[in-house]
């Protein structure tokens, strides 16, 4: 993930338009220098009975300077529910906090939690919305409703995908690919799901130079959303 604020991006934008013809071509150099490096690499897998999210914790500014460790990438947004995220933070925190909000005011009106692929369309529809000023984001949606288990991957101008096994995005994403698609098989449980997510993340962490440090790992079933703890998430890496 990239330390930048899109806040930031609309100030430059507007500077731009003031200058002549020649300062823009400079600046818009510097802009683009920004944004050319996208770090993270987050995993989604379905499981029987639940999905299993999860996502290695280095942030970088710029991308190549490492500005956390322990920089959050799965998001709860529901009961049963997490979203990934992949891009510049202030985007994806902006993303979480409205996706939040209408996931517990549809519990209110409708009297039940909203789905899955609700929750997908409805920020596709934010981001295909903002399409000239886009969020720089790219999505996991994961999650298990009473249509059973589900992930979405949605991109920056809201493109949506219902991935049926596996999923991964950011930088680090070509190499998890080849370990997921591997090792993946239909109808793994949840331990199992749990065990080749660590196993993606690890070999995209040795090879992409934005993906690294620590990780986080969530299992999603009918009877709990669980946080996997540093303990089992170490030994499957051969630390302990």
């Amino acid at each position: 993930m990239i330390l930048y604020d899109k806040a930031e991006r609309v100030i430059e934008l507007k500077e731009l338009r003031k200058k002549d013809t020649r300062e823009c071509e400079v600046d818009m150099e510097a802009v683009e220098m920004v944004n050319v490096m996208r770090g993270t690499t987050t995993v989604g897998l379905i499981c029987d009975g639940g999905v299993v999210l999860a996502s290695e914790r280095r942030a970088t500014l710029g991308g190549s300077f490492i500005a956390s460790r322990a920089a959050r990438k799965i998001y709860r947004v529901d009961d049963r529910m997490a979203v990934t995220v992949a891009g510049i933070v202030g985007d994806a925190q902006t993303l979480v906090r409205i996706i939040s909000v209408e996931s517990q005011l549809y519990k209110i009106r409708r009297g039940e939690p909203i789905t899955v692929r609700g929750v997908a369309t409805l920020l596709a529809n934010v981001l295909s919305g903002q399409r000239f000023l886009p969020y720089i984001v790219q999505l996991l949606v994961g999650g298990i409703d009473r249509h059973g288990p589900h992930i979405f991957s949605i991109d920056a101008f809201g493109g949506t995908t219902e991935e049926k096994d596996i999923a991964a995005t950011g930088s680090g994403s070509p190499i998890a690919y080849g370990v997921l698609e591997d090792r993946y098989r239909e109808g793994i449980n949840i331990s199992e799901g749990i065990e080749l997510a660590v196993q993606a993340l690890n070999s995209a962490m040795k090879r992409d130079a934005a993906s690294g440090d620590d990780m986080e790992v969530v299992a999603i079933t009918k009877e709990k959303y669980e946080e996997v703890s540093k303990e089992v998430i170490d030994r499957i890496r051969g630390r302990k």
